[in-house]
């Protein structure tokens, strides 16, 4: 079953290719919302919107190549698809070379669109799920008590228990203690998960006392 959160945004200043273009992704399970203007599509993008862009290379006002420049600039990430006419490849090159996913010849070949869009979703489903991932980690690295976080510090620096209760003052049994409540407050699984989540949130290891 598709993620009805996903939605592919349908950009071309041709309204029959909008229409026909929408009420196929429709008839297979996706959400698509259509636009006349990359203009129109600006005025409402944020950062979060989960979905990936189908735009047309060549359109009046700004262009699908100005609307991906535009989009670079703000540091956006989300999959452009682009489409063009005219076997006009040099341009679809080009937004390739930008950092567009994938680029369709019209008139469009429905499996290539299909599995372009397919891919560009499942890209940004994933992009957006390690966020949520980052975010939610570094919240609960904010919940840790000043000594868990000691622990967590010296376990992404690799050392033992033996070494971490050594420079901490505290016994072994002791550390193994915060490690479990760490690994509980994390939500993880293993040390291995949990040192990559503490990493992922800016957790940087402690440096060992020398003796």
């Amino acid at each position: 079953m598709k993620d009805r959160r996903l939605i592919v945004y349908i950009i071309d200043d041709d309204e029959a290719m909008r229409d026909s273009l929408q009420q196929l992704l429709d008839s297979r399970g996706f959400r698509a919302e259509t636009y006349s203007q990359a203009s129109d599509f600006l005025d409402q993008f944020n950062q979060q919107m989960a979905g990936c862009i189908l735009a047309d290379i060549h359109m009046p006002g700004l262009s699908g190549l100005e609307l991906q420049s535009r989009l670079n600039e703000l540091g956006s990430s989300i999959p452009i698809v682009v489409m063009t006419g005219n076997a006009d490849v040099p341009s679809a090159i080009r937004a390739m070379k930008h950092g567009a996913l994938d680029f369709i010849e019209k008139p469009i070949e429905t499996e290539s669109l299909l599995s372009a869009v397919g891919t560009g979703l499942a890209k940004r489903e994933a992009e957006l799920n390690s966020k949520n991932s980052t975010s939610n980690a570094s919240a609960r690295i904010a919940e840790l008590t000043p000594r868990e976080r000691d622990v967590l510090t010296r376990l992404i620096g690799g050392q033992p228990n033996k070494i971490i209760a050594h420079e901490l003052g505290i016994s072994p049994r002791t550390v193994e203690n915060h490690r479990a409540h760490l690994m509980l407050k994390m939500n993880v699984n293993s040390i291995a998960e949990l040192v990559h989540l503490a990493m992922a949130a800016g957790v940087t290891a402690a440096s060992a006392v020398k003796t």
